[in-house]
């Protein structure tokens, strides 16, 4: 931080510019990234959970997997891409800002003419290339596994927009995170709010939404998302799956929904826009004290 301060305000006499600013910011938080111990950290788990999951299947040889290449893309890549954009979303953003505050190095860019929106925004950025780059290592791992079974040739297009929607999820899970990273000052807090909201507070509203009260959840970041593991079907599936179970002689109807992609895309975008917003408005007028 301090190294980044330094370059910012190098010259008494001329301020840089917003964007240089930015890029400045990210520059330097990049760099903090990859030689941190948490992009190690998380490398390891992406690795260790693509390591798993290839041997499983070598070993196995599970019919769901390999019946066509379809199956495999989406049980493979639907089902895990969307923890890994989520533990990306957490390991890189969830104390991004709230961590200026915890460790007080926000006080070294008090006296400088730096922009608190160009931190931000130069963070943010940072924050996701880096998770980029771990779900594009995880896709790379995903279609060397899909060419072992099935041909370099035989990879479906529908996993080419499968990879844009869960990138597109990835902006949205990281304006959350830092929205709430610029909420709470304590970094273990706004990481702990991040991790129990993505990883099971979204999916069990979900569920009982739409379980019990058979109302479409449309206002959850999860269901919109749903659309990264749906485009992998062979047939999209239709908005909305009615059925009926008998229970100890009661019968008890429930009905899942399943977002269309424009309407998936919509959800995932007013998320990440107004997430990103407010978490910058708290970080401007939060005060160091």
């Amino acid at each position: 931080m301090i190294s980044m301060v330094e370059t910012l305000t190098n010259s008494a006499n001329q301020v840089p510019d917003s964007m240089t600013q930015i890029g400045i910011t990210m520059k330097y938080t990049l760099l903090e990234y990859f030689r941190s111990r948490r992009f190690l950290v998380l490398l390891i788990i992406i690795l260790a959970i693509a390591v798993v999951l290839t041997v499983l299947v070598a070993h196995y040889r599970p019919v769901d997997f390999l019946s066509t290449n379809l199956t495999f893309y989406s049980d493979w890549w639907g089902r895990a891409a969307p923890f890994v954009i989520i533990l990306s979303g957490i390991f890189f953003g969830g104390d991004a800002i709230s961590g200026e505050f915890q460790n007080k190095t926000g006080y070294f860019g008090i006296p400088n003419p730096i922009r608190r929106s160009s931190i931000y925004i130069g963070k943010w950025l940072s924050a996701f290339w880096a998770a980029t780059a771990m779900l594009a290592i995880f896709a790379v791992i995903t279609v060397a596994n899909g060419a072992y079974y099935f041909g370099a040739s035989a990879v479906p297009y529908q996993f080419i927009w499968s990879f844009l929607y869960a990138w597109f999820y990835l902006a949205a899970v990281m304006g959350l995170t830092f929205f709430f990273s610029s909420l709470f000052k304590s970094s273990s807090i706004s990481i702990l709010v991040t991790v129990i909201l993505l990883l099971f507070g979204f999916t069990l509203i979900q569920g009982l939404i739409s379980d019990f009260a058979n109302f479409e959840p449309w206002f959850i970041l999860t269901y919109g998302a749903g659309i990264i593991v749906n485009v992998l079907s062979p047939t999209y599936p239709p908005h909305s799956i009615t059925a009926t179970t008998v229970i100890r002689h009661v019968s008890v109807t429930t009905t899942t929904f399943n977002a269309s992609i424009p309407e998936g895309l919509a959800i995932m975008g007013i998320y990440f826009i107004v997430t990103a917003i407010l978490g910058l408005i708290l970080f401007e007028r939060k005060e160091f004290n």
